[in-house]
């Protein structure tokens, strides 16, 4: 036993070390890199706007700047490091998409098939015509909900939060997926089976709880529970060793708080890092949109292998080919989310962007106004972490954080103009 625990604390050890190479060998620029942790730590450090962050940029599948800094835990005047385990809400999307997909590589399901193929009581899915919960006057959908739709947030679901809907009220009066100890995604399955949908699948892009399906359909189709399925398809083979939907006893000394602003743009705590509900034990609700929790260098290795086309370090997770389909845009038309998406929510600007199955992508990066190449995949997450992956510039980058909502600073916008000014 002592020998196991040595292997996995060096295995610990070598992960939370983030060595960078030189910006200039990988064709960037040190002076104009430096300019993140500049502006990072002067507009949103030392003014307490953010606990703490930590930033990853990588170039042709080199590391070449980390910065981090801040804390992870404020009320303990704890520094944030690289290991700092973090909530990446949705970034956890991403993840559960390519999961499934490799299912889809077995032959195991088609993008077209009904979704009441694996889930029998969705069969006859309703549309919300009037009324407010718990009564509705409805219509028959004008077609099956799929697969497809579920990737790409065309399913008619909503989320809780959006505020926007007769709906989304009933999700928050039922507090339906809504994690908390005890639930599970099969009662989230079966709730949303006796609510309406805000449109026929395939009309509108609506943010919301279909990932948390797509991680359901894992289960249905993989016969695993999702931790398993995900820690052997993705994590083990990735190295991605802290990444997980709970926080064991041994890591909990490097879980970050969470923080929220309020209506007085005060930082103030959400969610007690050395208490949380995601301590082992308390979690029940694998939430496949938005449950897992990660660190800087294990979502590197999950974005350098979307970058390197489904691979890295001779582990293959998932096809360059299925990887290509997954980042493409599936909106039909080849238009962006301003002409199709509903909803007052998202993890992305919506002018010049994209979806695909399970990613944004960006489709015309002057409508967008930011420098990014088109082709650029990417999401986020409610406390505002986010990542993105160049496949032009053979560029990734990584950016942590614990502060909700995401909504209230633009993060992206600012670090990509920043770094890639620093491309040579």
């Amino acid at each position: 036993m002592p020998r196991v625990h040595n292997a996995r604390k060096n295995i610990r050890e070598k992960q939370a070390v983030l060595a960078p190479v030189s910006p200039e060998s990988v064709g960037m620029n040190s002076a104009q890199l430096q300019c993140v942790s500049d502006h990072l730590r002067t507009r949103y450090i030392e003014p307490g706007k953010i606990p703490g962050c930590s930033t990853l940029v990588a170039r042709r599948g080199q590391v070449c700047f980390v910065d981090v800094q801040g804390q992870r835990d404020v009320e303990r005047a704890t520094p944030m490091t690289q290991d700092s385990i973090v909530r990446i809400y949705s970034m956890t999307k991403p993840v559960t998409s390519i999961a499934l997909m490799t299912l889809h590589e077995k032959g195991l399901f088609s993008l077209d098939d009904p979704v009441h193929r694996f889930i029998p009581q969705w069969r006859d899915l309703q549309v919300w015509q009037a009324g407010s919960y718990p009564l509705f006057a409805t219509r028959p959908a004008a077609r099956a909900m799929t697969v497809r739709d579920l990737f790409m947030h065309t399913s008619g679901l909503t989320y809780d939060f959006m505020r926007a809907s007769n709906i989304d009220y009933a999700y928050r009066k039922a507090q339906v997926g809504l994690p908390r100890t005890g639930y599970t995604t099969a009662q989230m399955i079966d709730e949303l089976a006796g609510l309406p949908l805000e449109f026929s699948p395939g009309e509108r892009w609506n943010y919301s709880l279909a990932t948390d399906v797509l991680g359901y359909l894992i289960e249905v189709i993989s016969g695993q529970s999702l931790p398993d399925f995900l820690h052997s398809t993705v994590f083990a083979p990735l190295g991605m060793h802290d990444t997980a939907f709970d926080v064991g006893p041994d890591k909990l000394e490097r879980f970050a708080s969470c923080y929220e602003r309020n209506l007085n743009k005060e930082m103030v705590l959400n969610d007690d890092g050395q208490n949380s509900r995601y301590r082992q034990g308390e979690v029940t609700f694998y939430s496949g949109g938005g449950g897992l929790v990660s660190t800087l260098g294990d979502y590197y290795r999950f974005c350098q292998m979307l970058l390197n086309g489904g691979t890295l370090a001779g582990a293959r997770v998932i096809g360059s080919r299925t990887l290509r389909l997954m980042t493409s845009n599936h909106i039909p038309g080849g238009a962006d989310l301003t002409t199709f998406a509903t909803g007052s929510f998202s993890e992305s600007a919506n002018e010049g962007v994209g979806f695909g199955l399970g990613f944004a992508t960006l489709v015309d990066p002057v409508r967008n106004g930011h420098p990014a190449s088109a082709g650029t995949f990417y999401w986020g997450g409610l406390a505002s972490t986010i990542f993105w992956v160049d496949p032009v510039e053979e560029l990734v980058v990584v950016f942590l954080t614990q502060l909700m909502p995401s909504s209230t600073f633009d993060f992206r916008g600012q670090l990509e103009n920043i770094i890639y000014a620093a491309i040579d």
